[in-house]
């Protein structure tokens, strides 16, 4: 996808996801977005064909917050406590800008589609950075060898998408945040070497 058309869909996304957390997903219309985006109806269209095409974009959000983090992510900080950071920024973000009516929205209509799966898309920058963190883990010595790399990414995704479905079944009655920091570190550790 060219450059400019990445960032009049990005802008659309971003824009659309402001909205929805400002103002619910219900009360959002599709020229709110057009407008917050500052693209065009003939854009929105190009890139959507209605609102809820873009409750799979919440990976796209993920997957910038992803990108965004990569410079904070030191080399010699092992591979264990770079998972462990991941995670608790990636929930930061859902605690602060996430509602749980889109969370839950995303999560049951992952289950139903009969299309695309975008959370398991292995060629989202999530699975592409966790593959390079594991892999220089099992390499340093951080992470346990005997097991594929491929497992332990499909593990700590496991993990994480279990505890946004948890999450959500009790109507966000906690910060999703605190309970990965005090659960993570005890369900990550099987894949650390001893």
């Amino acid at each position: 996808m060219p450059k400019k058309s990445r960032n009049t869909r990005g802008k659309i996304v971003s824009a659309a996801w402001k909205l929805f957390y400002d103002q619910g997903y219900d009360e959002t219309t599709i020229e709110d977005i057009i407008f917050e985006s500052g693209t065009s109806k003939g854009s929105f269209y190009h890139y959507f064909n209605g609102k809820d095409d873009l409750l799979s974009t919440l990976s796209v959000i993920f997957d910038e917050k992803y990108e965004s983090l990569i410079d904070e992510m030191k080399e010699e900080k092992p591979a264990f406590e770079t998972m462990l950071f991941l995670n608790r920024e990636l929930f930061a973000l859902i605690d602060a800008s996430v509602p749980l009516e889109l969370l839950s929205r995303l999560l049951s209509s992952q289950l139903v589609t009969h299309g695309e799966r975008h959370l398991l898309d292995r060629n989202r920058t999530y699975f592409k950075l966790l593959h390079q963190i594991v892999r220089r883990g099992q390499e340093q010595g951080d992470l346990r060898s005997d097991v594929s790399a491929n497992e332990i990414v499909t593990g700590y995704a496991m993990l994480e998408r279990g505890m946004m479905y948890e999450w959500c079944l009790n109507n966000g009655a906690y910060s999703l945040a605190q309970m990965a920091e005090n659960q993570m570190p005890k369900l990550l550790e099987g894949y650390r070497k001893k």
